[in-house]
């Protein structure tokens, strides 16, 4: 039996302007009942949203699709829009301020200025683990491939009206927490445990929701959280990172029941690696898994969908996600998408015009 999966995607509302909003938890408010759940988020500009429980690819879109499409009608009857990007295309000079949250606000006065430059959209995939061990064994396996993910779904090119010369610079950004970035490799569910505490007991996280690794444990349910990637350009794009994540996950649940041993893949060495997947995205170079030299990204993700290939085929994700990936390579990903729009028409207000979620 596949594994159950669910996303979380976080998006900007913006005004007629293009600027960022402030009343997202207004938009969220407003929008009708649905299948999973609409959410606010840290800043006032920010809404979220999340599936329930899903099993198939079909059943996976149908909600994220749904979901996107009610936030973005909420949004235009109060004169929004709904922006699906890693990072604000226009940065106004007064930031749009925290949603009214007792834990959002004492993140903010312990966190100062982290909280009003770090204003981020990402895509967090959720799969069912048996327990917390063999979470923390599937993490060892599958943190190679982290780049590849992240340079899949690259989709943060421009902030304030210029192009920032990186593909993901939302993952720039978001490195600025303390516990950000890609986790170690684990000797144990004890060694993820006893940094969880060191970081609480300095105060790098007031909480154990603020473990911002790329993938981790989740806190809430009995799931494994890859958080590496930009919020998708498009529902589509947001179900082949999901189910290429569930692909991997299990491809590490066999490797674990083999006895197979994990890479070792340094930390120092896995950042850079994702450096350079957020500089290049899915039309240019990223690190090899296993060598470390940079070839094609598009080799990669042609080389993980051929290793993942029974897996997707039982999962009845293959012929999915063959079509997704022939379709990007056709168009590019969601940074090139942007880039090509900013380089044709030299507006960031074009750009939000080609990528803003069409309500109902």
């Amino acid at each position: 039996m596949s594994l159950t999966v669910g996303v979380e995607e976080e998006f900007f509302v913006v005004d007629d302007r293009g600027q960022l909003a402030r009343d997202a938890a207004k938009i969220v408010d407003g929008a009708e009942e649905h299948e999973g759940e609409l959410q606010t988020e840290l800043t006032r500009a920010q809404a979220e949203s999340a599936t329930g429980v899903c099993r198939t690819n079909e059943e996976l879109l149908s909600q994220l699709t749904e979901l996107r499409t009610e936030l973005a009608t909420a949004a235009r009857s109060r004169g929004r829009r709904l922006i699906p990007s890693g990072s604000p295309l226009l940065v106004a000079d007064d930031p749009p301020g925290i949603t009214a949250n007792p834990r959002y606000e004492r993140m903010a006065a312990h966190f100062r200025a982290t909280v009003r430059q770090v204003i981020t959209c990402g895509c967090h995939v959720h799969i069912a683990i048996p327990d917390r061990a063999t979470g923390v064994q599937v993490i060892n396996h599958v943190r190679p491939w982290l780049p590849v993910l992240l340079a899949l779904t690259a989709n943060s090119p421009v902030v304030g009206g210029q192009d920032t010369g990186y593909c993901s610079w939302r993952y720039r950004q978001w490195t600025q927490w303390p516990s950000a970035g890609p986790p170690p490799l684990f000797e144990s569910l004890d060694h993820y445990e006893g940094i969880v505490d060191g970081w609480l007991r300095a105060g790098a996280v007031l909480d154990r929701g603020m473990i911002y690794w790329d993938i981790r444990l989740s806190e809430h349910q009995p799931t494994l959280e890859f958080r590496v990637s930009d919020v998708a350009a498009t529902p589509e794009e947001a179900v082949l990172l999901a189910v290429l994540a569930r692909g991997l996950a299990q491809s590490a649940f066999d490797d674990i029941d083999s006895g197979k041993r994990p890479p070792r893949l340094s930390n120092e060495i896995l950042r850079a690696q994702l450096w350079r997947a957020t500089r290049d995205g899915f039309t240019g170079q990223c690190p090899h898994p296993d060598s470390g030299d940079t070839v094609p990204t598009q080799t990669l993700v042609r080389e993980l969908i051929s290793q993942l290939k029974p897996i997707l085929r039982d999962n009845n994700d293959l012929d999915f996600v063959e079509e997704q990936f022939a379709r990007l390579r056709a168009i590019g990903g969601g940074a090139d998408r942007q880039r090509a729009v900013l380089q044709r028409d030299n507006s960031a207000a074009a750009v939000l015009d080609a990528i803003a979620v069409p309500p109902r």
